[in-house]
């Protein structure tokens, strides 16, 4: 394939655009572009013409890899305002195999030579951040920043990451999580999969039988939430929280040290009646699970270690390569996103904002000296995050720095510490706290169209109940309330949500309201439902938060 590639008249240093899902492919095309000594910019294929013109535009690409013919579709709707992409290739139309037959001529020591022209400082890819406002900043990711981390994290988790693993990559290749896991894969000798349809993810793990898996929070809370809701339906719903809730006990005694002889008998029946069957459901090889992206929250964190799966969570950013930090297997803190990783240092500022030296740091923002200059600070990145560092130099997020909410009253309050509870519940898909500068915090939240018609049935209502009518159900509101009350018990008064509105619609990255990776886009929610946030502050809110008691 490298061999098309240099055919095809891509020069050393060319930057190629790659808009395909997750496929084996994906990691294919990765590998050949850097033998032909070229640079892959991913785009996501969800994105919109606007999105890859202004990607492929400020990258100078020259050629473009699709997957699909309605991929190639939204670029030529754009493609008169990108004279520079001189090629454009569609897998699913056999753009592989076109490659390797017109690389048949070429000498393999013209690949030998063009794999070998890249210097550890030289850009490996370039990256567009998703991010949740302004344009997408491409960040320039070395050679060095994947070779000497992916060594380092190798080194670091070898109990997960070694020759007799492998993993089941289902999360999106553009992403850079996924993207540094595939490296990763090669130094360890980790065998890979790809499922990029997660309708067939269940199949798709009991045949590939992986060792350990990557994903975010959102995917763990799907896993749970849909296991309650078979075992509600079959009328083991209160077996199944029995279980739960002594998978946490068992966890947690574990984790202090002092685990009761009764405790130990009764998460020895539940292993067999209900974790073994988790552990088979998905696969019953799987040991580890890699988490980032968001905050996973204890409870799960605890449940899945119970289980024998142990979430070992990390933190990082596109800026840093993907992990700056991450759980260490010999000694996991849940809750914690763990220590730095060899050759990676983590600080925290006056203002407590997370900051990281070391080698995972990019280089720059392509072509935005003056973005690049903010964001470092004596050397150090400032990443945006607000965290702490305990004694063994654990980090713990609490939120985004760019997002704390300071109300009329001063009180500042951290929106994901509220959120991420909430979103945790099986009826919600998504939920956004709001309050600047006003009297109190309050919460605009979305039901998951997934989970909802389960949860309507399991509790003797219509499931085929529209949004919009649930929305306005009592129960459904009531439902929505508790699990905004479990949040607000994490809370002081003055940070406690104190109204909500439901949304009778879902948010997305197609309707504009959710990242790639599925961040909250919050200043384009707060814009598109102004009506509805002034709605709750001038006491109009049909939906104010039911009469219960506050914790």
């Amino acid at each position: 394939v490298a061999k098309g590639f240099i055919a095809a008249g891509i020069q050393p240093g060319d930057k190629i655009g790659l808009m395909c899902k997750t496929r084996f492919e994906w990691t294919l095309l990765d590998f050949a572009a850097w033998f032909a000594g070229a640079i892959l910019v991913p785009i996501y294929e969800t994105s919109s013409s606007s999105q890859i013109e202004w990607i492929l535009d400020d990258s100078e690409s020259v050629a473009l890899m699709v997957e699909s013919s309605s991929h190639r579709d939204r670029f030529d709707s754009v493609r008169s305002a990108l004279p520079k992409v001189h090629t454009v290739w569609t897998i699913d139309e056999g753009a592989i195999d076109h490659l390797i037959e017109i690389g048949a001529k070429i000498n393999q020591a013209q690949v030998d030579k063009r794999r070998v022209l890249a210097r550890g400082d030289d850009m490996a890819t370039l990256i567009y951040t998703s991010g949740s406002t302004g344009r997408p900043k491409g960040c320039v990711l070395t050679h060095s920043n994947f070779v000497d981390l992916a060594r380092n994290a190798r080194a670091a988790i070898p109990e997960v990451v070694n020759e007799s693993s492998s993993t089941l990559l289902f999360i999106p290749l553009a992403h850079i999580f996924a993207r540094y896991i595939s490296v990763l894969a090669i130094e360890g000798g980790v065998r890979v999969g790809h499922q990029p349809d997660t309708t067939l993810l269940l199949p798709s793990l009991q045949s590939f039988k992986p060792t350990f898996l990557l994903a975010v929070p959102r995917v763990f809370e799907k896993v749970y939430n849909s296991a309650e809701q078979k075992a509600e339906a079959s009328g083991r719903g209160n077996v199944f929280r029995a279980a739960a809730k002594t998978a946490v006990e068992y966890s947690m005694a574990r984790e202090s040290g002092h685990v009761g002889l009764a405790l130990t008998l009764r998460f020895r029946l539940f292993d067999r009646l209900v974790f073994g069957r988790l552990r088979e459901a998905m696969g019953g090889n799987v040991r580890w699970a890699v988490s980032g992206s968001a905050p996973l929250g204890k409870r799960l964190g605890h449940f899945f270690n119970a289980l024998g799966i142990t979430v070992l969570e990390g933190y990082g950013l596109t800026e840093t390569t993907a992990p700056a930090t991450i759980n260490r297997p010999s000694r996991v803190k849940i809750g914690t996103v763990g220590p730095a990783l060899p050759g990676v240092s983590v600080r925290i500022a006056d203002d407590g904002e997370i900051e990281v030296r070391g080698i995972d740091v990019f280089k720059e923002y392509w072509k935005n000296p003056k973005a690049t200059k903010e964001t470092f600070h004596d050397g150090w990145f400032k990443t945006g995050d607000i965290g702490s560092l305990d004694d063994d130099g654990y980090l713990s997020i609490t939120g985004r720095k760019k997002e704390i909410i300071v109300t009329s009253g001063g009180k500042n309050v951290s929106p994901a510490f509220l959120e991420d509870p909430i979103r945790a519940d099986p009826v919600v898909g998504q939920v956004v706290v709001v309050g600047d500068r006003q009297p109190f915090i309050s919460a605009l939240v979305t039901l998951d169209s997934e989970m909802l018609p389960m949860w309507l049935a399991n509790n003797k209502l219509d499931p085929k109940m529209t949004l919009a009518e649930a929305s306005r159900n009592t129960a459904v509101r009531a439902h929505v309330q508790k699990a905004i009350d479990r949040a607000n018990a994490r809370v002081s008064q003055a940070e406690s949500i104190r109204k909500f509105e439901i949304l009778p619609i879902e948010f997305s990255e197609a309707s504009g309201h959710l990242t790639p990776k599925l961040s909250i886009k919050r200043h384009v929610i707060e814009k598109d439902f102004e009506k509805e946030i002034s709605e709750i502050y001038a006491g109009k809110n049909p939906t104010d938060s039911i009469e219960t008691a506050m914790p």
